[in-house]
């Protein structure tokens, strides 16, 4: 069995018998990176017949095995099965690095479109992007509605003070990585710390949930939903907070996102219609869009601080001052929506 051309990070002849102790294939698998995303890796699996599955697996060299575990994406995908929240089916984990290389997990192939970018956004037809921004608004109402302990996950993680962890961990990584004076970064995070509000319940935060981190039927269903690796237990606001945040084009500076084309649903679209899916207090909405582009900005500072340092490789000029512009950006819309809490 040839396993195709060459892929980094797959063992054909291993994850060919894997395969087959679970699944009827016929012929030899092949195997091609899916490109996108940012952490874990993912291929497409594919068989003679046509069959199609998706593997997924750390990064290649990876240290912290926290940061990307896998036994913790298949329970959440797991547990989600038949909730009403639309996600692959499972078809198995492997812990066992000898099989290749690294802990993984296999599921179904979802049939769908991924609008990554502007450009695929604006290539479709607007009202086909609205009802796209509208499902993902109700998949994501219906996430937080769901019963942690009742689909099992209760003990996943921490349920309760999940913005107060946030505030302290994003701030620490910002002192730690950046190099020049932003004070807003700061008053913006002892503003939102004297005004954390009280958490409503315990829900399943996706953590990064947005258009390109979901699979969109023709019709603009959600078909599915992906890139569970930053989910948690806690405050399931701030998910909506970050969706409406990055419908917000003045966050992105000079960069159009798939979010900012002509059909897709503006942040107060987006925030009325997850009320009407939801029973949720939405009163302090503000206290988390503050909090959603203040942690943007932490993070960004942290790219900005190594494509500076010059540990990103040859940087472009363009890209770095870019980086560095939308710091300053996020700060100040930040410091706009702290401004209006009481």
């Amino acid at each position: 069995m040839s396993g195709g051309p060459t892929v980094q990070g797959v063992d054909p002849v291993s994850l060919q018998r894997w395969f087959e102790e679970r699944l009827d294939i016929t012929g030899d698998l092949t195997f091609e990176h899916i490109e996108g995303g940012r952490s874990n890796l993912t291929f497409a699996v594919s068989d003679e017949a046509g069959g199609r599955w998706v593997l997924r697996r750390p990064p290649l060299g990876q240290v912290l095995a926290t940061a990307h575990d896998m036994a913790r994406e298949h329970r959440i995908i797991s547990a989600l099965a038949g909730t009403g929240v639309p996600v692959p089916g499972i078809i198995g984990l492997c812990e066992d690095e000898v099989v290749n290389g690294a802990p993984f997990y296999a599921m179904e192939f979802v049939e769908g479109m991924v609008v990554r970018t502007y450009e695929d956004a604006s290539a479709l037809e607007p009202a086909l992007l609205g009802r796209m921004g509208a499902s993902l608004v109700e998949v994501l109402a219906r996430l937080h509605d769901l019963d942690v302990d009742a689909v099992g996950l209760g003990d996943f993680a921490r349920r309760d003070g999940y913005i107060q962890r946030q505030l302290k961990r994003w701030r620490l990584q910002f002192e730690q990585s950046s190099t020049r004076d932003i004070p807003r970064v700061l008053e913006v995070h002892d503003r939102l710390a004297a005004r954390v509000p009280e958490q409503q319940g315990v829900g399943i935060v996706h953590g990064d949930y947005r258009l390109d981190n979901c699979m969109m039927r023709p019709d603009g269903g959600v078909a599915a939903v992906l890139d569970w690796e930053l989910c948690t237990l806690g405050d399931v606001l701030a998910d909506l907070a970050a969706m409406i945040a990055y419908a917000d084009q003045r966050a992105a500076g000079d960069v159009l996102l798939n979010a900012s084309a002509q059909g897709y649903p503006s942040p107060d679209e987006v925030r009325d219609l997850y009320a009407s899916h939801s029973g949720r207090d939405l009163e302090h909405l503000d206290f988390y869009l503050a909090f959603a582009h203040w942690r943007t900005a932490c993070i960004v500072e942290g790219v900005f601080s190594r494509y500076e340092a010059g540990v990103m490789g040859e940087a472009d000029p363009d890209l770095t001052r870019l980086f560095g512009d939308r710091v300053l950006a996020l700060a100040e819309i930040a410091a706009e929506c702290a401004g209006r809490l009481r």
